[in-house]
């Protein structure tokens, strides 16, 4: 048996091939090629845009697959939602599904938009907040490159945002959010009541979450002298205790934690001025709470 798995396309499939890399997973995949080869003989993985995985796995076209929240919400897709994972093509935070105009036209409220023009990728769920704020605008659908539409062609766009700097590079203000979102990791209805196929969603969610938990964090070891244990456990923020081991020489004791990987460039010194020696410090593929 084999699972069906839409994997996105596009700004997207790098990142996703990382993640999955950190789990255990090599991805291989010619630049022309819609169907990537895996380590895994039970995974049969196919490249698709974001946009249309919600709808292939309310389906069963597709067994499960990666998209994010907004193209599940503009699709309007029954889909099972098995977890959330917090990644995107520049940073981990999530982005943003805005309203934007430009900053001279003096619009502030979608109220002011009424029978205006507005151009999106996200025709459905722009439609729904339309008509949630009781506003008749001219919807239609966008390709790409929304930005540079306002104010010629359209006088506002629905938008996803990472950073904004898209935005304000092209001197365009957000005057409301219509949703903020994340990579999902999905289901379709028929899998997830497969005995084997939930079984196989379940272990790839424990190893992508995994591998996500661990994208910041790093390990270190160090040696103390058992005299200045205390006031070197003190410097150490943890996830649980640090985990000691006696050494040979019973003066001394090693530890081992894990911790921000920020944290460490701060405590290393620290710990070295404290009277810790030996620090290693080494990545992190996976942490599973």
């Amino acid at each position: 048996m084999k699972l069906k798995l839409g994997l996105p396309k596009g700004s997207l499939q790098e990142a996703t091939f990382s993640l999955f890399e950190r789990a255990g997973y090599s991805f291989k995949v010619s630049s022309r090629s819609y169907q990537p080869i895996v380590d895994d003989e039970t995974l049969e993985p196919i490249l698709l845009r974001p946009q249309e995985i919600p709808l292939y796995v309310q389906n069963g076209v597709i067994d499960a697959g990666l998209t994010g929240k907004d193209w599940i919400e503009d699709a309007g897709a029954n889909v099972q939602e098995v977890c959330e994972l917090r990644y995107s093509k520049l940073t981990n935070n999530p982005i943003q599904i805005v309203l934007a105009v430009h900053k001279d036209s003096g619009i502030e409220s979608v109220q002011q938009l009424a029978g205006k023009r507005i151009a999106t990728e996200y025709v459905r769920l722009a439609t729904r907040y339309f008509a949630d704020n009781n506003v008749h605008a001219n919807i239609e659908f966008s390709w790409g490159a929304d930005e540079v539409k306002v104010p010629e062609l359209v006088d506002a766009i629905v938008v996803n945002t990472e950073t904004g700097n898209s935005l304000r590079a092209h001197n365009l203000v957000i005057i409301d959010r219509l949703l903020t979102s994340t990579t999902r990791f999905i289901a379709s209805p028929a899998a997830w009541v497969d005995g084997w196929k939930r079984e196989r969603i379940q272990s790839l969610e424990i190893l992508l979450t995994g591998a996500m938990n661990a994208a910041k964090l790093v390990g270190l070891k160090m040696n103390m002298p058992r005299e200045q244990q205390a006031e070197i456990l003190s410097l150490l923020p943890a996830l649980q205790n640090p985990t000691l081991s006696p050494l040979a020489d019973d003066r001394w004791i090693a530890a081992e934690v894990i911790l921000s990987e920020k944290d460490v460039r701060d405590l290393i010194p620290r710990l070295k001025r404290a009277g810790a020696t030996g620090l290693v410090e080494y990545p992190l593929n996976k942490v599973i709470y």
